[in-house]
């Protein structure tokens, strides 16, 4: 095992993961992946901002959208702080719509504005925004497009064009000032925000969300559950009454499910790239409304069910399910230490496969520890957010298994003698490939990033 943390580990025996994006891809990860230079892989060294908010490689340029404070253009209020999940979204005349997240607590000092229509629980300070922006990156419009809500993480797209956003909370009416139960999934149109209003999903699950991904052929969702304490998060399906019945059909329920890897309680005990466990079950969930008792401490009976710490990011490439462990510390009660985890689930064969492990560290300067938001990347490769100690990134995986910095944060939200830089969050690309957009979380910044991208 390398001693340096932010490498991929693989070895002879790693498997392959078929990835699309925009048409068939060759294998993401492939073949031996030993510790590479990362100064010399990806797009080059980062070259340090004169402006001091984000440093990227030679070529590359980057252009603020938003920040957290500034009056939103739509007149409701102020940008809200916080910046998380995110997805764009094709529109006409080369436009692109972008819905964000906003991970606020009661505690917040930038809420979400309350928007008549648009507002869950009043004395909820999180939501989404939205933003328009024409083909050369210039903001039109900037508004609200759910409040009331709390904690909003991640979440993900779906097949007919809308985002799920997720409530990273079980926390219930009567606790934080809320006057409603919080811990759902709220379906946000990236412009016509109204036509979803702010309800909740409910047979979804009530549990500390993080992100969601669907399976296009048949509408199932796929679900992580961010657990801080043992017992740690579950990874959950949800089987829709209404499979791919455009917006709003997630209101009419369906069926919640929990992943059951027979033999393995705790995913984090897996350490080896390649790993294989055929035969996964599902579960149903006893009770998804968690009326009584939290989702992952209800009963599965003799078989038990699979935890993992921190799951959070989740998406869908080519026929699989993939989804982010962001680290496992046995202090906190995990079976084993690892710092980031990526499977890959294969529904049709019932497969699980451990694709990547992220190593131990010793030099927290560098790009690659517990990885956080996810996405496919033109090269075919993935992009990462980082959510780790010390200096923040998004890096890149390649095909071939290498790791390397794409973006660095400037932000110092610490102090001169004790830097902080605030994590990354909500990568995605523009519908044509050519642009990242992300997220700073703290201060809340939203960037576009253009250049010389490999296809």
């Amino acid at each position: 095992m390398s001693a340096t943390r932010r490498q991929v580990l693989s070895t002879a025996t790693a498997l392959g993961a078929g990835i699309a994006f925009t048409g068939a891809l060759s294998e993401l990860f492939a073949g031996t992946a030993a510790a590479r230079n990362l100064g010399h892989t990806g797009y080059g060294p980062l070259v340090p901002d004169p402006d001091g908010l984000l440093d990227l490689p030679k070529g590359f340029r980057y252009t603020v959208l938003s920040q957290e404070g500034r009056q939103l253009r739509s007149g409701e209020g102020r940008v809200p702080s916080h910046h998380d999940g995110m997805a764009a979204f094709a529109g006409r005349k080369g436009r692109t719509h972008l819905v964000r997240n906003h991970e606020n607590r009661a505690t917040a000092s930038i809420p979400v504005p309350t928007v008549s229509g648009l507002t869950y629980d009043p004395q909820g300070k999180g939501g989404c925004t939205a933003l328009t922006l024409d083909a050369h990156h210039r903001v039109l419009s900037e508004r609200v497009a759910i409040a009331g809500t709390a904690v909003n993480c991640a979440g993900g797209r779906t097949p007919w064009g809308t985002w799920l956003t997720c409530e990273e909370t079980e926390d219930r009416a009567g606790t934080n000032g809320y006057t409603k139960d919080h811990g759902f999934i709220f379906e946000v149109h990236p412009t016509e925000p109204h036509r979803t209003g702010a309800v909740p999903l409910t047979a979804m699950g009530r549990f500390q969300h993080e992100a969601i991904a669907v399976d296009p052929r048949n509408g199932v969702v796929y679900e992580t559950e961010d657990a801080f304490e043992k017992p740690f998060g579950l990874f959950y399906r949800f089987l829709p009454d209404r499979p791919l019945g455009g917006v709003g059909s997630l209101r009419a329920g369906g069926r919640l499910q929990a992943m059951r890897v027979p033999g393995v309680p705790d995913l984090s005990t897996i350490q080896e790239t390649g790993a294989r466990f055929d035969g996964v079950e599902w579960a149903d969930v006893p009770d998804p409304s968690a009326a009584s008792t939290p989702t992952r401490f209800q009963d599965y009976g003799a078989g038990g069910i699979t935890h993992a710490q921190k799951l959070e990011g989740c998406y869908w490439g080519g026929s699989c399910v993939y989804f982010v462990s962001s680290f496992a510390r046995s202090a906190d009660g995990s079976g084993a230490d690892h710092y980031g985890q990526i499977w890959r689930y294969d529904p049709a064969r019932r497969r699980l496969t451990l694709v990547v492990v992220f190593g131990p560290h010793t030099d927290v300067q560098l790009p690659g520890e517990s990885p956080d938001n996810i996405c496919l990347a033109p090269s075919g490769g993935l992009m990462v957010c980082e959510d780790g100690n010390g200096a923040q990134h998004v890096f890149g995986v390649t095909r071939k298994g290498e790791v390397y910095a794409m973006a660095r944060g400037r932000q110092n939200i610490g102090t001169e003698a004790e830097p902080e830089w605030g994590e990354f969050a909500g990568v995605t690309f523009s519908p044509d490939g050519e642009t990242m957009f992300v997220n700073c979380y703290t201060p809340g910044t939203t960037f576009a990033v253009t250049g010389p991208w490999r296809g």
